[in-house]
């Protein structure tokens, strides 16, 4: 009976999908990261940026499905005496979150994100290494948020993305941890 009850909702929002075409969209921010050490120091915050497209499905008229393809610098840095480290990751993030829609254009959002990592930099001074080999080629992150969408398709968007896997191959376990804000353009408005 579980088994038939849950065929049931996941024909029902396919059929819906269907009866519903995606708005597209732009978006632009900045990014506030670091990298979350368990056991250990966590690095401080440093600023990227995130940009990329996303596409809008309405599976009522209070739920939405919005999966995205963003390009997010990330990473965080280290100072020990004059000595500043800081780790730039650069990632290809694709979220899928599923946004509760107020009447009033707040939007709710939360949902599941995989990140495929770009390249990985310690940047010191003058010096950088590539360190894409110690860490792994996927991230698992959860972003939530809050965002507004103005009449115009102009919208407002932020986001806390904590990591929920281990993105290093070796030593302690770290995870992205992202503050994103954030402007977008939704094309063909659907409130």
């Amino acid at each position: 009976m579980k088994k038939i009850l849950i065929l049931s909702l996941l024909a029902f929002s396919f059929s819906n999908l269907q009866a519903q075409a995606p708005s597209f969209g732009l978006k632009v921010g900045s990014n506030f990261s670091n990298l979350e050490v368990k056991d250990g120091n966590s690095l401080d915050y440093i600023n990227g940026i995130h940009l990329g497209g996303l596409a809008h499905l309405h599976l009522s008229k209070q739920w939405a499905l919005q999966p995205e393809v963003i390009f997010s610098g990330q990473g965080g840095s280290l100072t020990s005496g004059s000595l500043t480290n800081k780790f730039v990751l650069n990632y290809i993030n694709v979220p899928v979150l599923f946004q509760y829609m107020f009447d009033n254009g707040f939007r709710l959002q939360a949902g599941p994100q995989l990140g495929f990592l770009l390249s990985a930099k310690n940047k010191a001074n003058n010096l950088e290494a590539d360190l894409k080999n110690d860490y792994k080629s996927t991230d698992v992150s959860f972003p939530i948020g809050l965002g507004y969408l103005f009449d115009s398709g102009l919208g407002i968007d932020g986001r806390w993305v904590p990591g929920i896997s281990q993105i290093n191959k070796t030593g302690n376990a770290t995870t992205n941890n992202v503050f994103q804000l954030g402007l977008f353009y939704q094309f063909h408005n659907h409130k």
